[in-house]
């Protein structure tokens, strides 16, 4: 499993991280900042100079779920984290992909109160030797403590396991943390992801149309972007079927009859992924009152919303996109297309 220590910058992550790999048997540190810095001698200065942070970098997200998965696969045991997550949707990808893996996270949130914590970032040491870089680095500080509480006061709180350290040194805290979660009290995140695929898949989405004949997509909390409602096709299960479960499963709608295939568009691999067959179906239009009535009933799910054409393409991947923009043309003809990469064959 993985302890994910969160919280604002200064809040004392690493030191208690250092103290927790005592006190929990088996269990390894893993400091992500490790990926950033690699990153910043890998990467061209142009791209590091188009994010304000390495995190906004997709690069970094992924290698932290590879690095952390195979340092359990090597090592075997915890993994102990110590990274500030602030954006939803970071939080969200990463705890989804290591999910992917099957391996729980356990996520903690040191929070002690904000004049501690203003009082801690002023009195970190400043090496006579790097003056400048440390001061940066304790105006970051500063400057992400309003994002930090805007994170505390809109999801960051009822996500995590918050332990108030504003009294505590950092071995006491780890003492906290190790009791906390040898004694159940921080259960696993609940974001739940199919596994990784190791070969081509086979994925059906339906489109569903509100009376405007917007389209309906959801935002799925374990990976970036939108999408349409759907998944993979299981074993032995008929791809519409395939459709109709996932739509009922994801936003609650039960469809009365099997949808009509509009596109068939084959994916090519694109490493990591391995690509495959992607179906699209015609769900129909919803009842007003049903359209309104829409559920997330799982964790799976962010957020969903009615959107037109020009709106989707604001929001989907290009191929994405392309997927769904032809399987509307196909619509409006009332006959299907095959499709490569998003575009028509024949």
């Amino acid at each position: 499993m993985i302890v994910w220590i969160n919280g604002a910058f200064g809040a004392g992550k690493t030191a208690t991280a250092r103290e927790l790999i005592d006190l929990i048997p088996n269990s390894t540190l893993f400091d992500p900042e490790a990926i950033g810095g690699a990153l910043a001698h890998l990467l061209p200065p142009k791209r590091l100079a188009e994010v304000g942070d390495f995190q906004d970098l997709p690069i970094w997200r992924r290698l932290v779920i590879d690095t952390a998965a195979a340092m359990l696969a090597e090592l075997g045991g915890t993994l102990v984290v110590p990274m500030t997550l602030l954006r939803q949707e970071y939080r969200d990808e990463i705890f989804g992909g290591l999910a992917a893996r099957r391996i729980a996270v356990r996520h903690l949130l040191l929070a002690p109160a904000e004049t501690i914590l203003r009082a801690r970032i002023a009195g970190r040491h400043v090496p006579p030797d790097l003056p400048d870089g440390e001061l940066r680095m304790r105006q970051w500080a500063y400057d992400h403590i309003e994002p930090y509480r805007a994170a505390l006061a809109s999801w960051l709180a009822a996500d995590a396991h918050p332990v108030d350290t504003s009294a505590l040194t950092p071995y006491e805290t780890a003492v906290r943390i190790a009791d906390a979660v040898a004694g159940g009290a921080v259960a696993p995140c609940d974001i739940v992801q199919t596994p990784e695929p190791t070969a081509e898949t086979l994925a059906a989405g339906v489109l569903l149309f509100d009376d405007q004949d917007r389209v309906l997509l959801v935002d799925p909390t374990y990976k970036p972007g939108w999408e349409f409602p759907g998944g993979v096709v299981e074993p032995g299960e008929a791809p519409a079927r395939a459709g109709m479960r996932e739509v009922t499963e994801e936003t609650g709608i039960r469809l009365a009859e099997v949808p009509r295939l509009l596109v068939v568009d084959w994916e090519s691999p694109v490493p990591p992924g391995y690509g495959g067959l992607r179906l699209l179906f015609d769900g129909g239009r919803l009842a007003s009152a049903e359209a309104g009535s829409l559920l997330l009933p799982g964790p799976e799910l962010r957020a969903w919303r009615f959107v037109t054409e020009q709106e989707a393409a604001e929001l989907l991947p290009p191929v994405r996109y392309e997927r769904l923009r032809w399987a509307l043309r196909a619509r409006e003809r009332g006959a299907a297309l095959y499709l490569e990469a998003g575009v028509p064959q024949g």
